[in-house]
């Protein structure tokens, strides 16, 4: 993209310079032979500011274009020029004037045919146009004609009068149509750009007041543009002399190189301070004096101005060198749109100072290039910032939706949190009404049980009543809490099953390992608290034993439980039980306990004699 830009400015301005051509011919040189003239042969005569006629003495012969400061270097007046030319044919003809500074008026033969509006101080300002005539055939005189303008200028600001074309009309007015457009509308163009992207960026500024670099670019534009209003006003308003505006102009010309420098510091993102005060001060100074002291600042523009335009040189390649060692694509474009007026004003400042005789100024065309280009780099840059700024917006919404969604989650977990509390208060009032209610029924049902005479039938029914307040109990440490480690619910069951155990001389043995934060949740505690307990009851009425052994081991994510004796095995057990059928109907609930938990259960009897029972579950759900 950056080199199709640098392709497009080269052939637009070379499109512009082959425009340029026809209007910067040499002096003498007529543009189409055989249809034109251009009278380069004229007299001159100096007179007083208001002689509304030519003196009759004192006529002396010039080459066109010819400026008077070289001859008569003190005359700020009136200077008169006689230019004759032989008409053969009855006309009309086309008459061009290429160059009258700063006002003039205009006879043909004695008639007057074009006047500026004011011919004294403060002059009108219509030396940046070429003039156009239409001379009819009432006006022309067989052979000899006369053409005799009237120039007013001063002699601080090159006062002069250019070549004079004559010929076919057609011819001649496309001869003005270039030369105006060379000095006149391009230079409107130019100070339109100028103000359209002073205000733009400006306006870009302001919404963004910390990026100063678009501030300076529109700040360079603004005086650019008043500069260029030198090239374009017909009046010197708001000034009452010709000094007052010269004096501003030149202000504007310093502001404008000021503000220039400044523009590629930022660009580069170099900051000078000191250098920068200097300048500003530089700036306010001269502006100052044009405004107090425009007698002296608008004849001695030079003094300052000339200055100034090698120091606008000197930031330009300075910048360039930059931009081609240390810069990005965006630093090199700026480059070679900086240095286009460069190259293009070493001709008009050859103009300007008098060592190139011509009355065109070619600034106006490298300038809309120039402008563009800037234009074109700062837009980009503007594009860049914004692309970035969008990227930061789409990382910043996802950061926003991530934090949405993790508050989300941590306000579900919240609720999560007060409805299992809400929930365990509800479990530990259940609790306490068991505990409170059906608990104490069935303790004082077992009191009364035991309290009875001997000869009563009720040790079947004392038994199962215990079983059944055993069971309560189980129910109670399980449900009590929602979240409790698994070491701490068998904390209850093993103090009930040692004390029931001790009871019939049986030795319980208790090996509990690595169980710190397992959490089998409510449900399958409870299954396992009670397979325990029907296997430690199967111990204490059947085995005979004299010790058991308990292991309850974590062995990564698997649960192993264990339940040993040493009594009369499980094939002279079930024997002895099968009367009963107490044997089958425990093991045949142990097993659906073990299933529920999602896990093996192993019952078999011991090589040394005795029972074994193993239990291996995975410890999650």
């Amino acid at each position: 993209m950056i080199r199709r830009m640098v392709r497009g400015l080269a052939v637009l301005l070379l499109s512009l310079l082959a425009t340029v051509a026809p209007a910067s011919e040499s002096p003498g040189q007529a543009s189409a032979p055989q249809l034109t003239t251009t009278l380069v042969h004229a007299e001159a005569v100096r007179s007083d500011w208001n002689a509304t006629e030519p003196p009759a003495t004192g006529w002396v012969p010039v080459t066109l274009m010819d400026q008077w400061q070289q001859r008569w270097p003190d005359h700020d007046g009136v200077v008169w020029y006689r230019v004759r030319w032989r008409q053969d044919g009855p006309g009309p003809v086309g008459l061009m004037l290429d160059y009258t500074c700063l006002a003039a008026a205009v006879y043909v033969n004695g008639s007057l045919v074009d006047r500026d509006p004011s011919l004294v101080e403060p002059l009108s300002r219509y030396w940046h146009s070429p003039r156009y005539y239409l001379v009819d055939a009432p006006l022309l005189r067989p052979g000899g004609n006369e053409l005799l303008v009237r120039v007013s200028g001063l002699v601080a600001y090159q006062p002069a009068f250019g070549t004079v074309t004559v010929g076919a009309p057609d011819a001649v007015q496309r001869a003005y149509r270039g030369a105006k457009l060379a000095r006149h509308d391009l230079q409107l163009l130019d100070a339109s750009i100028g103000l359209v992207l002073a205000a733009v960026f400006g306006l870009i500024w302001l919404l963004r007041p910390r990026d100063t670099t678009y501030g300076w670019y529109a700040l360079n534009g603004l005086f650019g543009m008043l500069y260029a209003s030198n090239y374009i006003v017909t009046r010197p308003w708001p000034f009452p002399t010709t000094h007052g505006w010269q004096a501003f102009i030149a202000a504007c010309f310093v502001a404008a190189a000021v503000t220039y420098a400044l523009f590629l510091l930022r660009f580069a993102g170099l900051r000078w301070p000191r250098f920068e005060r200097s300048l500003l001060a530089l700036g306010a100074l001269v502006f100052a004096a044009a405004l107090l002291f425009p007698g002296w600042m608008g004849p001695h523009r030079n003094a300052y101005v000339v200055p100034m335009i090698g120091f606008a040189y000197l930031m330009s390649l300075a910048f360039a060198v930059f931009a081609f060692r240390h810069g990005r694509a965006e630093h090199k474009v700026l480059a070679l749109c900086a240095l286009v007026p460069v190259l293009v004003s070493l001709h008009d400042l050859s103009v300007y100072l008098g060592w190139f005789r011509g009355s065109a100024y070619l600034g106006a065309f490298g300038s809309p290039i120039t402008l563009l280009g800037m234009g074109f780099v700062l837009a980009y840059r503007f594009a860049s910032t914004m692309k970035r700024v969008e990227g930061f917006n789409a990382e910043l919404r996802h950061e926003v939706e991530a934090a949405t969604t993790r508050l989300a989650d941590t306000l579900g977990r919240q609720h999560a949190l007060e409805l299992a509390h809400g929930r365990a208060g509800e479990r530990l009032q259940l609790v306490r009404d068991l505990h409170d209610g059906f608990g104490g029924t069935l303790v004082g049902a077992i009191a009364r049980l035991q309290q009875s005479p001997a000869d009563m039938p009720n040790a079947r029914v004392v038994d199962l009543l215990r079983e059944m307040r055993d069971d309560l109990r189980l129910v109670i440490d399980s449900t009590a809490r929602e979240h409790a480690d698994l070491a701490e619910l068998l904390v209850p069951l093993r103090h009930r099953a040692t004390r029931l155990l001790e009871a019939a001389d049986i030795d319980a043995h208790w090996h509990l390992t690595g169980l710190e934060g397992v959490d089998l949740g409510s449900g399958r505690s409870l299954d396992l608290l009670r397979l325990l307990q029907e296997a430690l009851t199967n111990v204490f009425k059947h085995s005979g034993a004299g010790r058991v052994d308990v292991h309850v081991q974590r062995d990564g994510a698997v649960l192993r439980v264990g339940v040993r004796d040493d009594g009369v095995g499980l094939q002279a057990g079930e024997a002895a039980r099968a009367a009963g059928g107490e044997w089958g109907t425990g093991l045949a609930s142990m097993r659906l306990r073990a299933q529920r938990l999602g896990g093996r259960l192993q019952v078999e009897t011991a090589s040394d004699g005795g029972t074994a029972l193993r239990l291996e579950l995975p410890l999650a759900a």
